[in-house]
């Protein structure tokens, strides 16, 4: 194969993969808000298929990023996108397996921290992570008494592990850039994306236990998808491209 072939797979390669995941993102959504609006027409399997396929893809992204931050810190953000996706699996099934999912995406969240500490001290910026622990508070203080006794502890364990995750991606963003770190852009892609995390389970959160949101499943899984494509877009190392399956 020519090298201008080569560039020509390289640079098409991330693009076909943002619109094959949008695509699939988009069938989620739109099957999660036909199947609300009208049960009886078997608009659930659209969303069934369309959410896994979105973080599939996204995990597909983080995999193939050449080079990586580094093989650490690439191996945890898969091992978290994993996670979500099982995640994704229990929360879309028919049956409350809330408590599963809930501990699937704890699991996700603790190995971003520990992908997010591989190059950073743990609440090196105190006031980040405790602005996202106070968010945290505050939106469990406002739901605990719609929250159910039996999922208090577990409510409360995760909305810690999640705003702690938050909370050191904003850490490590601000330390990279205080000391001109070439891969300071791919820091605030990993913190746009948490914080885009607590935006969608904040979301999740006050539709399930307050009240619902009008078309919760597009705001919710909008910046749910958006959270993991900006963390799985933290892998590739700055100034380089993705790679192709050609250039494997």
């Amino acid at each position: 194969m020519s090298a201008v072939t080569l560039d020509a797979a390289r640079a098409a390669y991330p693009r076909l993969l943002a619109l094959a995941t949008l695509g699939a993102a988009m069938a989620a959504i739109a099957g999660a808000l036909l199947a609300a609006a009208d049960p009886g027409q078997g608009w659930r399997w659209l969303h069934w298929s369309g959410k896994p396929l979105a973080t599939a893809l996204i995990f597909v992204l983080a995999w193939r990023a050449r080079p990586a931050q580094s093989p650490r810190y690439r191996r945890l953000i898969l091992a978290g996108i994993a996670c979500s996706l099982l995640g994704d699996v229990f929360l879309m099934l028919p049956g409350d397996l809330f408590v599963p999912g809930l501990v699937a995406f704890l699991c996700g969240h603790l190995c971003f921290i520990a992908a997010f500490l591989g190059d950073s001290r743990f609440g090196a910026r105190p006031l980040l992570l405790l602005a996202c622990l106070g968010y945290g508070a505050v939106n469990l203080y406002l739901l605990w008494d719609a929250i159910g006794a039996p999922l208090r502890v577990p409510v409360i364990v995760y909305v810690l592990v999640l705003a702690c995750m938050g909370g050191q991606a904003l850490v490590r963003a601000r330390l990279f850039a205080q000391r001109s770190d070439a891969q300071a852009p791919a820091a605030r892609l990993a913190a746009a994306g948490a914080l885009m995390f607590l935006l969608s389970d904040s979301l999740l959160a006050w539709n399930r236990f307050h009240g619902a949101i009008p078309w919760s499943s597009l705001w919710v899984l909008s910046a749910y998808y958006l959270a993991l494509w900006w963390i799985a877009r933290s892998v590739q190392r700055v100034g380089t491209a993705i790679e192709a399956g050609a250039a494997q």
